[in-house]
């Protein structure tokens, strides 16, 4: 069911993009039917993989509409030019780690020979299993408002719909930042404490507790912008197992970091 009850729909940027290009190929009227399809809950299922949406979607009869909404994936050297564009700026890696799209993301993929959004109506396949012979049929439009809403819990689902998953594209990222493995800590290390392991530990005890932790690749050089999440690093990391405190220890640091980044009184 879509979150939003009244008005648009569409909470940043590349969810709202997307519904204005859709709307700009004319299909603005007929999208539209399908809004109060999707605020009802209509949309029963909706998948997003590398080419193609499925969704399914109750309509009057009894059994659920199959719906798709075809797309073509990018070619891989389309998108080693598009990664080797991204991973040149590090603002672009840094907001894409933070779990966000960069605001000029639609420029580097026009740059890279690829436009990042359907430029037209035919560059969409869509296909519905009611017998509504209009294209997009409401059950159609729902799902296009409800993968929106998609976009907005997660920006990469747009990003794998063109053929690239979040895994595999931050992976490549990190690769062409030059992460490298962290090095082998001294043992002769400072005690510190750690919230909820309950007792002071050397940093060499936390290296042998949680290997996984400390040898994950290096996060790329952060830049420096105002706009950037303060918890950015956190992001980045992997989740400390549980003798470092697991989810609690990033849940415990992060308004710490909020802290940090105020000005001085």
């Amino acid at each position: 069911m879509a979150r939003s009850a009244r008005g648009a729909i569409g909470e940043h940027w590349w969810s709202r993009r997307f519904l204005e290009v859709l709307e700009s190929f004319a299909l603005g009227s007929r999208l539209t039917r399908g809004k109060n399809y999707a605020r009802r809950g209509q949309v029963l299922s909706l998948s997003v993989a590398p080419g193609v949406v499925k969704a399914s979607v109750q309509g009057s009869r009894k059994t659920p509409y199959k719906v798709t909404i075809a797309l073509p994936a990018f070619s891989e050297l389309v998108w080693a030019k598009v990664e080797v564009s991204l991973a040149e700026q590090a603002i672009h890696s840094a907001w894409l780690l933070a779990g966000e799209m960069p605001h000029d993301l639609e420029d580097v993929f026009v740059a890279a020979g690829a436009p990042l959004f359907p430029q037209r109506v035919q560059d969409l396949s869509m296909g519905c299993s009611c017998p509504d012979w209009e294209v997009p049929c409401k059950h159609l439009a729902a799902t296009f408002y409800l993968l929106a809403e998609r976009f907005d819990d997660d920006p990469f689902a747009i990003l794998l719909w063109r053929g690239r998953g979040r895994e595999a594209l931050l992976g490549r990222l990190r690769d062409l930042r030059g992460g490298e493995p962290v090095q082998a800590l001294e043992a002769a290390s400072p005690t510190i404490a750690i919230p909820r392991v309950g007792a002071a530990m050397t940093l060499a005890d936390l290296v042998l507790a949680d290997a996984d932790f400390w040898t994950a690749p290096l996060v790329p050089a952060l830049p420096i912008h105002p706009g950037l999440p303060t918890d950015l690093l956190l992001r980045q990391l992997p989740v400390p197992g549980a003798v470092l405190g697991g989810v609690d220890l990033v849940t415990f640091l992060a308004p710490l970091y909020a802290r940090l980044s105020e000005p001085p009184a």
